[in-house]
């Protein structure tokens, strides 16, 4: 079994699909390790086992929303393409998706998975509540209510328990149009950029570093926000465009400014198209204020990166307060790296990356590709060794550690029994 871009095949020596919550419970009781695996669209190890991996499309995929209409209650194996769906027939929506609608919604939470915007936080920012089978099998619901449990559990990694439900908060459905602007020059961008990426509800910005230009501009506007008033030096496209210049933008949700749902134009891609495989991702979140310095730091090194990029997306998100969220407390500026399928040669490349970053603060996306020995992890979060605690009084025999939550956490757990 593999992971959704196929670099990597799990380690699990058996693979159960419970079929209902209680079935679930009884699994991770009875297991010495366990993990649980939604879409399968981490590009690391982070929710691999070489125990038994529970896949939780099999449970009852329930979407019900509050009676005041303010919440929805989800489980975890349902994707978002799935809910948008089913909030738009009646009448809602959540603030903000990701590039993607295929991901889970549990897998996307624990992971700190985001879409763009600077007052929009983390598709995490929407839980209310949480429900997680601990490793005794006990379940569990917290809610924000419940402070710190709450906090160090919604962004999570899978290290507390897996999850099973999910509430979130809702909003009355809502349009959006979306433009594209093309060869923005970067001197333009990095001189008013906290300006540019507030110019509408989200912006993209695509580009391999090299040259004087940005690519393209994917701004992502309320139907009732007024047209940008200047394009920063870059030109409107005239037709669709893919984030890749030189392929079919057929598969791209719809641009040119025509108004639209707000689930067709907040992802990038069409919910009924199934992405492609065939690329690596990882990221690096940081303070939005070292932006331009960061950036053009990067740019020093689009020699040895363009050649291995298929695209770099430059994003940003509000801040939160879950304590593993690479948003945790900073308005950031996401720097998303999607790799050619080349892994020892952008292995190879990402500890001279991650030391450029590295005095700005950056946090790796913890589903992506990175280096988890070259971070103070301790230091770029300041609940981390509180987090660390937790998993270890949570879970004292490591059922839901492996060894890349073991590099992270700092210490190995006791051997499961």
């Amino acid at each position: 079994m593999k992971n959704w871009a196929g670099n990597l095949e799990y380690a699990s020596a058996e693979v159960r699909r419970p079929a209902s919550v209680e079935e679930l419970a009884g699994i991770v009781a009875g297991a010495g390790r366990v993990k649980a695996l939604g879409s399968r669209h981490s590009f690391n190890r982070v929710g691999d086992t070489d125990g038994v991996h529970v896949l939780l499309d099999a449970l009852p995929q329930r979407i019900e929303l509050s009676p005041d209409r303010t919440t929805v209650r989800v489980s975890g194996g349902v994707s978002y393409g799935e809910l948008c769906r089913a909030l738009e027939q009646s009448g809602a929506a959540i603030h903000n998706l990701a590039s993607l609608p295929h991901i889970s919604v549990a897998g996307a939470v624990q992971t700190g998975t985001h879409g763009s915007g600077v007052n929009n936080q983390s598709l995490a920012g929407a839980v209310q509540s949480i429900d997680l089978v601990r490793p005794s099998g006990e379940q569990v619901s917290l809610t924000r209510a419940d402070g710190d449990e709450f906090l160090a559990s919604v962004v999570g990694l899978g290290a507390l328990g897996i999850v099973t439900g999910l509430e979130l908060a809702v909003q009355p459905s809502f349009r959006m149009r979306q433009r594209v602007l093309e060869n923005l020059p970067w001197d333009q961008a990095l001189g008013s950029f906290r300006e540019l990426v507030s110019s509408a509800y989200s912006v993209s910005l695509f580009t391999d570093y090299a040259g004087d230009s940005i690519s393209q501009v994917w701004l992502k506007a309320l139907d009732s926000e007024p047209p940008l008033d200047g394009l920063f030096g870059a030109t409107a496209a005239v037709r669709p465009r893919h984030p890749l210049p030189d392929m079919s933008a057929e598969n791209c949700t719809v641009q040119l400014d025509e108004p639209g749902r707000w689930l067709d134009r907040l992802p990038h891609f069409r919910h009924e198209f199934t992405p492609s495989k065939g690329e690596l991702q990882s990221e690096f979140i940081l303070p939005l204020e070292h932006a331009p310095a960061a950036i053009e730091a990067v740019r020093g090194l689009a020699d040895k990166l363009a050649p291995l990029l298929f695209v770099s997306e430059i994003r940003t998100g509000a801040a939160d307060g879950f304590w593993l969220s690479p948003f945790y407390r900073q308005q950031s500026v996401a720097l998303h790296f999607t790799w050619r399928p080349l892994q020892p040669d952008v292995e190879a490349v990402l500890p001279e990356l991650e030391d450029l970053l590295r005095p700005f603060g950056a946090r790796p996306h913890w589903g992506k590709l990175y280096s988890p020995a070259g971070h103070d992890w301790e230091a770029l979060y300041p609940r981390f060794a509180d987090f660390r605690s937790l998993a270890s009084a949570h879970d004292p025999d490591g059922k839901f550690r492996n060894g890349l939550l073991d590099s992270i956490l700092g210490v190995p757990a006791a051997s499961a029994r």
